[in-house]
This record gives C-alpha cells, structure tokens and sequence, in this order.
C-alpha cells in the first residue's frame, strides 16, 4: 500500500502554534507570523509520528509531499530555494518519521501532477482552510480517470491525523 501525506498543515506544523487552538493556528498563518515562515523549527502535529510508523510497520510505503519549493513561480510563503528544501528531511529525521521519499514541485509543476505520478492507494491531506479551501487541495486537480484509483482522505488543516485507523486494511475500508 502506498500512502501519500501532506507535511505542511497536516503533519507538521510551526512550533508556535503548539498549545493553540485550530482556530488561533489558522489565524496565525493568515497573519503570517514568524514561526509560520521558520520552517526548520516545524513541529509535529499530536502523535502524527506514532500514526505514521504504525501504517509503516504494516507495510505501507510512506511518501510525503511538501508545500515547500525552489520555483519562483508560486506563492511567496512556500519559495525556500533549492538548499531549503533539505528543511523537510531534516524535520522528519529529527522527529523520527518513518523513511519515505519527500516530494517538492518542480518549476511548472502542480501537486495533483505528482500525485498522478505516484498513485498512491491513500492520499491524506488537510483542507487548506488558512490558504483558500479546496481550490488549494490536491485531491481537486487529480484527472479523474486517476483519481478514482486513490482514496482521498481530507482532516482538518491542523487537526492532525490521531483519529484515522491505526490499522491500515481498516483505512481503505472506512474510506471507499
């Protein structure tokens, strides 16, 4: 099985929204406060870790996939340049997330292109509530022809992931 998971917003997030409510994290990135744009100082969401190397364990082939880039083309908040797209893996080793390949856009290059490239069995991403909703989520853009392959699983941005099945055969089930 393979899954792909957002990082920004749904398994990790800036370390200064710990201990604040959804509501006041959202604000905070609309507001776009310091630790929004501190991207090496990003923090898991709960026990997104745990979550993670557990579906692992089972099997599933982990892919992370980052609102980061180096493309000078898109939307300022993300432009990192190439050296700071390390942030990522250097954020997941630091916490233990399980290994997995961490997906950038490329110049021209949108998500739901990568995800189409993947096929993963599980997407998982949040709504995008603090960015513009669903004309920001993957899942929207995804070629139907693929889409009907992958099962998209949306949380709330900032929510986490704590109350999707530990087990991963019960995943693809809750969400056919």
């Amino acid at each position: 099985m393979k899954i792909l998971v957002f990082l920004q917003g749904t398994l990790i997030m800036h370390k200064s929204a710990v201990g604040k409510t959804r509501e006041e994290i959202i604000e905070q990135v609309k507001a776009q406060s310091e630790s929004v744009r501190d991207f090496g100082s990003y923090v898991p969401i709960s026990n997104a870790v745990e979550k993670l190397k557990g579906w692992a364990t089972q099997g599933a082939e982990i892919f992370y996939l980052s609102a980061l880039t180096e493309d000078k083309k898109v939307r300022g908040d993300e432009i990192v340049g190439k050296e700071g797209l390390m942030v990522d893996q250097e954020i997941l080793d630091k916490y233990g997330f399980p290994k997995g390949e961490i997906y950038h856009r490329r110049k021209g290059e949108s998500y739901a292109q990568i995800a189409e490239k993947i096929v993963p069995d599980v997407l998982i991403e949040d709504d995008c509530e603090s960015i513009g909703g669903e004309k920001e989520m993957t899942v929207t853009f995804i070629k139907p022809e693929i889409k009907r392959r992958i099962k998209s699983i949306v949380i709330k941005e900032f929510g986490g992931i704590d109350h999707l099945p530990n087990d991963t055969n019960e995943l693809l089930k809750l969400y056919l």
